[in-house]
């Protein structure tokens, strides 16, 4: 019976031997090692049982398998874990980012009853719901990320039409200031004919070059005067003295006989 389940290279083990006993012990040797093997080899699973940890980006289903092929193997080197045991490791192995729902589930399953795989069951549903709600949270951060950066260009547009607004609103006013200012000028009568500088002219205060007289000027000038009778009235109604009247009429004088001599 035990020479019929071998293949040839396990058949050669045995082939010498007498009896099925001896058969039987040397397979067990050299698949399962002798006492001294397996007792290094238990060692070297319990070390690595008690150091147990999830990796970085290992997922829960990854952590179970590594899990349970550990135990599977201490078990097999006769070590007996009872199951409050197993879930108190498998709560240890996970990071602070598990504690919430590791605290719950301890507080709320009886972990004495609670089977490795229904622990591992729960844990996975609760790794489903956060990437669910992850996924949903920068999803809306996306959307948002969008909403802001239009709302800015748009407030960026509507700053530039506003500061264009003003300016040419500033334009407007300046030449709308310059129009008013223009058209006043253009009604009124210049400076040189106002009727005030016209008013306060005076003759009296200049001396025609012609004659060398005081208080008159070029139009007034008695030698332009006609020398009619009443000569001097009309002197007196322009408001002349009668000096420049007196001086008018010498040098009326004088010129005549200048002249007389000539003839």
């Amino acid at each position: 019976m035990i020479t019929s389940d071998l293949n040839l290279d396990e058949f050669f083990k045995v082939s010498q031997c007498g009896f099925a006993k001896e058969m039987w012990d040397i397979l067990e040797g050299t698949h399962e090692g002798t006492q001294n093997v397996k007792r290094a080899e238990k060692h070297a699973l319990i070390q690595e049982y008690e150091i147990f940890r999830m990796m970085k980006g290992e997922t829960i289903l990854d952590v179970q398998k590594r899990f349970t092929h550990i135990v599977n193997h201490i078990i097999s080197l006769a070590k007996i874990f009872e199951r409050e045991e197993l879930n108190i490791k498998i709560f240890k192995c996970f990071d602070r980012t598990w504690q919430p729902k590791v605290t719950t589930i301890s507080e709320s399953k009886n972990l004495t009853t609670l089977t490795t795989t229904s622990l591992f069951g729960k844990l996975r549903e609760h790794k489903l719901e956060m990437n669910r709600l992850n996924d949903q949270e920068n999803k809306e951060k996306h959307v948002k990320g969008i909403a802001l950066k239009a709302a800015g260009q748009k407030g960026d547009q509507d700053s530039s039409d506003y500061s264009d607004s003003e300016t040419f609103n500033l334009l407007t006013r300046k030449f709308d200031k310059f129009s008013k200012k223009n058209n006043r000028e253009k009604s009124q009568p210049s400076n040189r004919y106002n009727s005030k500088n016209v008013n306060e002219f005076n003759s009296t205060n200049y001396t025609y070059f012609g004659c060398g007289i005081q208080e008159h000027i070029k139009v007034e000038c008695p030698s332009n005067v006609s020398k009619e009778k009443g000569g001097y009235k009309k002197f007196e109604k322009k408001g002349k003295s009668r000096r420049a009247y007196i001086a008018w009429q010498n040098n009326d004088d004088s010129s005549s006989s200048s002249s007389s001599k000539g003839r």
